[in-house]
């Protein structure tokens, strides 16, 4: 990476593990991937912290990783943030005109928004984004940016997204420990579909749903703008512990075969194959038929989307969500899952959600796993996130290096 080239880092911190990412800002704004690096952790339960050692340890790891690849040190991040303690709603709010001949200026735009997101929230409780669904400018509704209107009354229509202070300073902590400043905070969903989804999508109506470990964050746009989120408390690790309790197997092994065999849809699976299960406790193995690990997770997969869509139509008929469901996040690349949910939903459109638009190590990105991740980027570049690069320090790298073959090479008892 040259010298002072602008650069953005962004933190994922799932339930069960951390993406970082780094990335160069070109002058025509396009995001270049100059590296990524992900760890394993135990540190959260549905999006919350509940181990801040091992969480921390898990973000060192991670940035390390990107830092090694990337050759700069991460010194700030934009981070998402999401979990079931994330609280939404809508406000509507009015204010007067100020200027004499009733055309709309910034100030006016301004103190209606400040109407909209002054509703009483409980008081452990902050806002963390208050996002125009729409204004409306003496009963005409359906305005996207009313400057430069003329009129009298200004109606301000937000999506508030609240937080509690406690989830903000346990995130925090464990960020500013592992050495990186946090920019600004992201909620995930969010996040995600500013990396996956076309403004034709947002304008036409979308959902986009991010299969998390521990939780599944349910977003939805319509004409354009963010009207809906909402987390569901089911995730990747439902189907794999589903795996673990039906099979008699350990989680550990669970995930793996779920990753290698699993198939959200029965059909998909031939009759024939079968692999080795091992047994709890070490009991050895045995042999079970690859369509009855997908009988098992197929179940799981129809109740996940049933609940997911249900929650996106429960405020938005879907006859208006014309482009569909989008699915991201790590469980998404469970095999079939599209076409369960197209067969279950009925749903005008179903699509897997990658990364789009951009340059770099595109290559890296081509997981619906790193939605969140990339999307963090696109916010920071917009919020002018971007700062210069430090070039990582020749000793601090062959540190890095030297700690990671440790563990390749243990030294051998005296």
């Amino acid at each position: 990476m040259p010298k002072n080239t602008p650069y953005l880092v962004s933190l994922d911190i799932g339930s069960t593990k951390v993406c970082a990412l780094i990335a160069e800002t070109k002058e025509d704004g396009r995001v270049e991937i100059v590296g990524k690096g992900t760890a394993g952790h135990k540190g959260a339960r549905k999006g919350a912290i509940i181990d801040v050692p091992a969480t921390v340890e898990a973000i060192k790891r991670a940035t390390e990783e990107a830092e090694l690849m990337a050759g700069v040190q991460v010194g700030r991040a934009v981070v998402g943030v999401a979990g079931p303690s994330v609280k939404s709603f809508n406000s509507r709010q009015v204010v007067a005109v100020s200027a004499k001949n009733r055309e709309i200026s910034r100030e006016d735009i301004a103190r209606a928004l400040d109407a909209a997101r002054s509703v009483p929230i409980p008081s452990e409780f902050e806002i963390l984004h208050v996002l125009p669904r729409e204004f409306v400018v003496d009963g005409q509704d359906g305005v996207a940016d009313p400057l430069g209107m003329v009129g009298s009354r200004l109606e301000a229509d937000v999506h508030v997204i609240t937080l509690p202070v406690a989830t903000t300073q346990n995130l925090l902590n464990c960020i500013n420990r592992a050495g990186i400043e946090v920019i600004e905070m992201v909620l995930e969903p969010l996040a995600a579909g500013a990396a996956v989804l076309t403004p034709d999508e947002k304008e036409l109506g979308v959902v986009l749903a991010d299969i998390g470990g521990g939780t599944t964050e349910v977003a939805v746009w319509r004409q354009g703008a963010l009207v809906h989120t909402s987390v569901l408390g089911i995730g990747g690790d439902h189907f794999t512990n589903d795996l673990a309790v039906v099979l008699k197997t350990p989680v550990p092994d669970a995930e793996r075969i779920k990753k290698k065999y699993g198939a959200a849809l029965a059909a998909l699976v031939g009759e024939d194959e079968t692999i080795d299960v091992p047994l709890m406790g070490g009991r050895g193995v045995q042999p079970v038929a690859r369509r009855r690990i997908a009988e098992i997770l197929q179940p799981r997969a129809e109740e996940l989307l049933t609940m997911l869509w249900e929650e996106a139509t429960r405020d938005n008929p879907a006859q208006e969500l014309r482009a569909g469901l989008v699915l991201t996040g790590g469980g998404a690349s469970l095999d079939g899952i599209l076409e369960v949910a197209e067969n279950l939903l009925g749903a005008s459109g179903v699509r897997l959600g990658v990364p789009r638009d951009f340059g770099g190590l595109t290559d890296l990105l081509a997981g619906p796993e790193w939605a969140c991740a990339a999307g963090l980027l696109v916010h920071g570049r917009g919020s002018g996130a971007a700062t210069r690069n430090r070039p990582a320090a020749p000793r601090s790298i062959l540190t890095r290096i030297k700690n990671s073959l440790k563990g390749l090479f243990p030294a051998s008892a005296a």
